[in-house]
């Protein structure tokens, strides 16, 4: 089975991360000094002469000021010059020149530590790591982190951060994962984030509405999780966009409606698609079959008819299938015994003859009497403010307590 639920980078330490950027150093001066960003060039490893560091031990003083609780001791140590000696905290040689000692990580994941993020946090500029999950932090962003142009992992996950979308990190040029699940952001999410060269995107579990922004394209991202939002809208044909990158995408629970698109066909890579428990009417697009690496893939709970159909269920590496809680009325060929084929179904509560635990004969007919035509539909995404299947009228589908999550972060924290 993929890896999508448990979903974690694989860059195992600070000093192979800092390999990676150190790639893009020569890059990187270059765009400081186009901007006229020039960095003080101090030779010395103390605390005390290293500008650097001493913008480091400002920024980090003025965060303790602000933490309220720390019940573990996390930052007891965070007193002093020597930065590089407080917990939590990761120096190493600067990408632009190896002589001078930079702060590049910050990682108090599962430090169950409350407070907020102070603006002095935008002097820490040689970042390329910050993890902050499961904790307390609350507050809004602070736009200083845009002075953050080295930050390549930022996870905020976990915690009780509010406001609309952090737009600050639209603005970090090196940043490949992002992670803030399980806050309270609101609001729509913009369309830039999807226009990022971004490896992982994880918006799951925030307040976050409006429709999925309909110009989707031009990222990189192998990951998408946008689910337990309530965005509405139905899910954009440029999905397609994603094609060459995208291997798990996770809707879950984000109160879609309208057809499933055939352009979700085209994402030839994609081994998890998870759409369940929304409001997506209309058959499976036969345009799945062309997915070769699919694992799994979970329509439950949705308002979907007609055949599930032979081309899906013979896909080479399908291992778990589920279609529950629509109401489907045939199953083709293979699809009615797909224990035959060692793949893992539900396919309770449709409308399948002489299969168990179905839905009744009434609610079959009333909603099969009314069938859906996707090709009269109309996907207007946000711009419009209009979605395909808006005037659906059934209720939405209902979500259990032990809907299957991502859990907060899994980030490594370093020994």
């Amino acid at each position: 089975m993929a890896s999508s639920l448990l979903y974690s980078i694989t860059i195992r330490s600070l000093l192979l991360l800092l390999l990676h950027l150190s790639s893009l150093s020569i890059y990187l001066a270059a765009k400081h000094n186009q901007h006229g960003y020039h960095r003080h060039r101090s030779h010395s490893h103390s605390p005390t002469s290293n500008q650097r560091l001493h913008q480091a031990y400002i920024a980090l003083q003025a965060w303790r000021r602000v933490i309220y609780s720390d019940p573990n001791n996390f930052t007891t140590n965070w007193v002093g010059p020597d930065v590089c000696s407080y917990k939590g905290i990761y120096c190493t040689a600067s990408i632009d020149d190896p002589k001078i000692t930079v702060v590049a990580g910050i990682d108090l994941n599962f430090a169950d530590i409350a407070g907020f993020l102070p603006i002095e946090l935008g002097l820490l500029t040689d970042l390329a790591l910050v993890h902050l999950s499961s904790n307390r932090f609350c507050g809004i962003i602070p736009q200083t982190l845009t002075n953050l142009s080295l930050l390549y992992e930022l996870d905020l996950s976990n915690n009780r951060f509010v406001g609309p979308f952090p737009s600050v990190v639209l603005s970090l040029p090196m940043l490949n994962y992002l992670d803030l699940r399980f806050n309270e952001f609101e609001g729509p999410l913009p369309p830039q984030l999807f226009q990022k060269k971004i490896d992982a995107i994880f918006v799951n579990n925030n307040r976050f509405t409006s429709a999925v922004p309909a110009f989707l394209g031009g990222t990189s991202a192998s990951v998408v999780v946008i689910a337990n939002n309530n965005l509405e809208g139905c899910l954009p044909p440029s999905i397609a966009n994603f094609a060459d990158t995208l291997e798990e995408l996770l809707l879950i629970n984000t109160s879609l409606t309208g057809c499933l698109p055939p352009e979700v066909g085209y994402l030839y890579k994609l081994k998890v698609l998870d759409v369940s428990y929304n409001k997506i009417v209309g058959p499976i697009p036969y345009s799945l079959s062309g997915l070769a690496h699919l694992e799994q893939l979970n329509l439950a709970h949705n308002l979907m008819t007609g055949i599930v159909p032979q081309g899906v269920c013979i896909l080479p590496n399908l291992a778990n299938f589920t279609f529950s809680y629509n109401f489907f009325c045939e199953e083709e060929g293979i699809c009615m015994n797909l224990t035959s084929k060692g793949i893992k179904y539900d396919d309770r509560r449709n409308c399948l003859p002489e299969k168990p635990f179905q839905r009744s004969q009434k609610e079959c007919n009333d909603t099969l009497e009314h069938p859906v035509d996707c090709f009269e539909q109309c996907c207007e995404g946000s711009a419009g403010g209009g979605a395909f299947g808006r005037a659906t009228p059934f209720a939405p589908a209902l979500v259990p307590v032990a809907t299957p999550l991502l859990p907060p972060s899994l980030a490594p924290s370093f020994p």
